[in-house]
């Protein structure tokens, strides 16, 4: 694919193959997604997109299991379920062929949610069916492009996720068994280190002696890869047609330019080339064309006139639901425009030759020169190289999947238990052992941990591994041995300070140890570490497109049928007015073929001056250099181009305030009350009591409230009967004081009519004026009071700090400079959200307090607000973009429901389904570059836009003539073809 029109054709061919749905095509990343029903169909899609002229290669064909209502709720189904596909896709060259090959998907049925990526030259989709993923590379082959299926896995029914499964599965290349082809294995275990691992079987395999077994992992290319073998194939492709022409328009700029244009009419040579031979007037300087252009004909420009004519074959292919009309108003790509302009001077040059056979020799002995044979060659040529130069262009964008996958080492350090007298002196040294306490002398002998170099494929959860100073971890885990740790995690979070670890911590693939020698535990493999999340993340965003993107694709869907009407047009206007007498003589200047060639020049030059690549392209280069450049900072574009687009156009941003605008990982309790003189329980059993209901929530204010009852004498109590309402609080009932009580915050002490003695409403309105959060324990005394009179009595009050990000004022000032207006919302009291806001730098008007974590989806709706609405999708005339800052936890509503949501401090929990923008780091700052990214990406993209419009603007009308009655300028097809490679 080259253009905006090839992803079109992709797109509209595959989406109407029955079956198929949901088809998006990649122009950039060469590379397509679609949904088929059936996976019989995958084949059928990539057929049709070769069928069309495209290459096309299916990547992976993944089940899918959609969300259901109750299983008593829903019909009866099979048990094949839908799957995520994915393909890999060759010959895109614009947007044009990947909303080609998502048209042709989309129409398959059991096809839906069809993604093209031209840049990444894939595609990915939902299917009903697994075999539905040959179908879908049928189609895309029947399309004229190249299409494999790269993978075909599972949705899960409940999540809508992909399905993981229990057993590792993997695949293994097996050389020497007696046949052609070396068999891959698909083996499915259950790995139990160090006893059972895939090393284990390896070595099960190969110690067959009868025959001998070469045995290794088979690893299939990743998708980028096979998008990178594709983009090298189509320039080697390219560059031996380019020099092909290029060598044969050094003889043809000699003969037709030097010796027929620059020297004198008298020069020897010339007057040979001039000379009539063979037959009629037909001089040799037009058969020495003749015989350079053809080659260049059918050979280098072979490739434009393959593709093109089966885009056309795929328009028109019997069953096709296309509506008749739309054939012929929305039609070709990039292909068939320089296919029809060489086409045309060809043929029309073999014409003019026919006609100069056709005539008796000239008297003055100069034989007919009237042909556009030089200009195949050099249109050709430029055209090419035009070409060429964008395929290289392409491949030099930055690709962050890419960059993300040279992190990985090929090597790991494994520590493997070793046993061998205590006297053998070739026993690995003192240093190699895993710590120096794991060293046993066991009858005899000498147990310890001997290090061998493994390739990374070969680890299991639970080895034990070496990552020496300066080398990257080869898997996420646990660290386990080590002193003086300290990794660089720029890679993932875009923070170039230095993060130390202890025993315990995690680290993660991809980072670099900057510390002493450690050994880690592996935690994650095949796929599950955080540098896999994120080049997931990374590249489902890629596949994600901006608004502005389907503009380009509505004016590139209609380019080749206007370019072709103008060209049409062209010719006919300069014809009739030729014909009609209405021109001056003069303007005729050829001796064959009169007004009907003359007028043929004008339309050959507006064939191959237009250019739609720039349109289709000016948005998908920008936004995939972006997402590269975010995700090298730490920001994980999730939403894609829709997001970027988003937030480049930011209006307002609200903060959530626990673990947002506050640091939220260890608040400490700062200030308590206990009333114990008006109950009957003593200090240490009232934060027995306490303690006990919070060890019931994973709230980071319960823990916090948890560890300070601990830490101050707490006793041990039981309670029983837990329950707890988000955003408010937890009960319990302790039967052994014959008591229930109630812990949380004022509206649940207001819920449950508590009464709240005067000195603790002193303490709290002092501590929320402080930015504290309140925590009151309220008990119901069971066993003295008669029913009627019982009530909750708050026996026991806690301040709770949660220390403000030293960077919060910072940014929130920054924002404002820079024209957004900023909001918080919080589950908390109003004193203590308004006393954080004052403290950040958000006006007290602009806060949003009280509310439970499924109210703050609407909180920004509310009309008392100054933004009403401002959440909800409105139309572009009457529209303020609204971005929901949180932790991505209990804020998963809002960011769900915000035009852009973005969590933070995700760490290795990247998979924040709700958020359009996951930043790894916890740090606020890493908002700014995201802001000051999105912006620039935009205005990258406008302006590219902008110069592809105005060129076509510009070039279409100069080529048609309208500046040729102002002293005979005209774009000749040769000068047209190289402004065209240029632009």
């Amino acid at each position: 694919m080259t253009c905006a029109s090839c992803s079109n054709t992709v797109t509209d061919l595959v989406s109407q193959l029955p079956g198929v749905s949901h088809v998006v095509v990649n122009l950039l990343g060469h590379s397509g997604t679609l949904n088929v029903e059936s996976q019989d169909l995958v084949r059928k899609v990539v057929e049709t997109i070769e069928d069309a002229g495209y290459e096309a290669e299916v990547v992976s064909v993944e089940p899918i299991h959609v969300l259901q209502p109750p299983s008593h709720l829903r019909p009866a189904r099979s048990s094949e379920g839908p799957y995520h596909a994915v393909f890999s896709v060759g010959g895109m060259t614009c947007a044009s062929c990947s909303n080609t090959i998502t048209e042709l998907v989309s129409q398959l049925p059991g096809v839906t949610d069809v993604v093209v990526n031209v840049l990444g030259k894939s595609a990915s989709a939902t299917i009903e069916q697994r075999k539905f993923a040959d179908t879908i590379v049928e189609t895309i082959e029947d399309a004229g492009y190249e299409a494999e299926v790269v993978a075909v896995e599972a949705i899960s029914s409940e999540t809508g996720e992909l399905e993981q499964s229990g057993p590792r599965q993997i695949s293994l290349r097996v050389n020497g068994m007696f046949c052609k082809h070396y068999p891959i294995i698909q083996l499915s275990y259950h790995p139990n280190p160090p006893e059972f691992t895939i090393r284990t079987i390896i070595s099960a395999i190969a110690s067959s002696k009868s025959p001998p077994f070469e045995v290794s992992i088979y690893r299939p290319p990743s998708l980028e890869e096979r998008a990178r073998r594709m983009q090298l194939h189509e320039q080697r492709q390219m560059l031996l047609r380019l020099l092909f022409s290029v060598v044969v328009a050094i003889p043809t700029f000699i003969i037709a330019i030097v010796y027929m244009s620059l020297v004198p009419h008298q020069n020897r040579t010339r007057r040979y080339f001039m000379e009539p031979i063979w037959t009629g007037n037909v001089s040799r300087v037009e058969w020495a064309l003749f015989f350079l252009a053809t080659p260049v004909m059918f050979y280098s420009a072979g490739v434009f006139h393959r593709r093109s004519l089966k885009e056309i074959k795929a328009l028109w292919r019997p069953g096709s639901r296309t509506p008749i009309w739309r054939r012929f108003v929305r039609f070709g790509s990039m292909n068939l425009l320089v296919s029809t302009g060489v086409s045309v001077a060809y043929f029309a040059s073999i014409a003019l030759l026919g006609l100069a056979a056709a005539q008796s020799p000239s008297p003055t002995g100069d034989g007919d020169t009237t042909t556009y044979l030089d200009s195949v060659v050099f249109l050709t040529m430029f055209l090419l190289a035009g070409r060429f130069m964008e395929a290289h262009s392409k491949t030099r964008t930055a690709d962050a999947v890419t960059a993300l996958g040279k992190l990985r080492p090929a090597e790991a350090l494994l520590l493997m238990p070793s046993s061998q007298t205590a006297n053998d002196q070739t026993r690995i040294s003192q240093d190699s052992d895993l710590e120096k306490g794991d060293e046993k002398i066991e009858n005899g002998r000498k147990r310890g941990w001997a290090v061998q170099r493994t390739d990374v494929s070969l680890l299991e959860a639970g080895d034990i591994v070496r990552v020496p100073s300066g080398s990257t971890p080869p898997a996420d885990g646990t660290l386990v041995a080590g002193s003086d740790c300290t990794f660089d995690e720029s890679s993932l979070t875009g923070e170039s300070r230095l993060v130390k670890k202890e025993i315990g911590d995690k680290v993660f693939l991809g980072t670099i140890n900057k510390g002493n020698m450690v050994d880690i535990r592996v935690d994650s493999i095949g796929g599950e570490s955080m540098l896999d999340h994120v080049v997931k993340i990374v590249r489902e965003g890629q596949t994600r497109r901006a608004p502005i993107e389907r503009i380009a694709d509505l004016i590139t869907g209609y380019f080749v049928p206007v370019v072709t009407l103008l060209a049409v047009l062209t010719w006919i206007i300069w014809l009739v007015l030729g014909e009609s007498g209405s021109l001056p003589a003069d303007y005729l200047d050829i001796e064959v073929g009169g007004w009907v060639v003359w007028s043929l020049e004008f339309a050959i030059a507006v064939f191959v001056v237009a250019c739609p690549c720039g349109i289709g392209l000016a948005a998908p280069t920008a936004l995939l250099v972006g997402s590269g450049l975010a995700a090298k900072f730490g920001i994980l574009a999730r939403g894609g181009g829709e997001a970027f687009q988003e937030a480049a156009q930011l209006d307002l941003i609200v903060f959530d305030k626990t673990g947002t605008l506050t640091e939220g990982g260890e608040p400490r309790v700062t200030d308590a009350k206990v009333i114990a003189d008006r109950t009957k329980w003593k200090p240490d059993i009232i934060l027995g009591m306490a303690a006990e209901i919070e060890s019931a929530s994973s709230h980071p204010l319960a823990s916090a409230l948890k560890n300070y009852c601990e830490d101050n004498a707490a006793s041990t109590t039981m309670g029983s009967q837990f329950e707890e309402v988000a955003g408010k609080g937890l009960k319990a009932s302790f039967q052994e004081y014959r008591c229930s009580a109630i812990i949380g915050n004022e509206s649940w002490m207001a819920e449950h009519g508590a009464i709240i003695p005067e000195e603790i409403v002193v303490l709290m309105n002092g501590w929320k004026s402080d930015a504290k959060s309140v925590i009151l324990l309220a008990v119901l005394d069971e066993e003295n009071e008669p029913k009627e009179d019982r009530h909750y009595i708050v026996v026991a009050a806690f301040a709770v700090a949660d220390h403000i990000r030293g960077e919060a004022s910072e940014v929130i000032s920054r924002l404002q400079r820079q024209g957004i207006s900023t909001w918080m919302i919080s589950g908390d009291n109003v004193t203590t959200a308004k006393a954080v806001a004052r403290l950040v730098g958000i006006s007290e008007e602009n806060v949003i307090a009280g509310v439970l974590p499924h109210q703050k989806q609407v909180g920004p709706k509310r009309p008392s607000s100054n933004f009403g609405g401002l959440a909800g999708r409105r139309t572009m005339n009457d529209r303020c973009i609204v971005a929901m800052v949180g932790d991505g936890i209990n804020d998963a509503p809002a960011l769900s429901v915000a035009d852009v949501g973005i969590a933070i401090g995700s760490g290795s929990d990247v998979a924040v389904t709700s958020a359009s923008f996951i930043l790894v780091t916890s740090n606020l700052r890493s908002l700014l570059t995201l802001t000051d990214l999105s912006r620039k990406v935009f205005t990258r993209v406008k302006f590219n836009f902008l110069w592809a419009v105005m060129y076509n603007l510009i070039a279409l009308p100069i080529a048609a003539g309208v500046v040729y009655p102002a002293g005979h300028a005209r774009l000749s097809p040769v000068w047209a073809s190289l402004a065209m490679a240029l632009s």
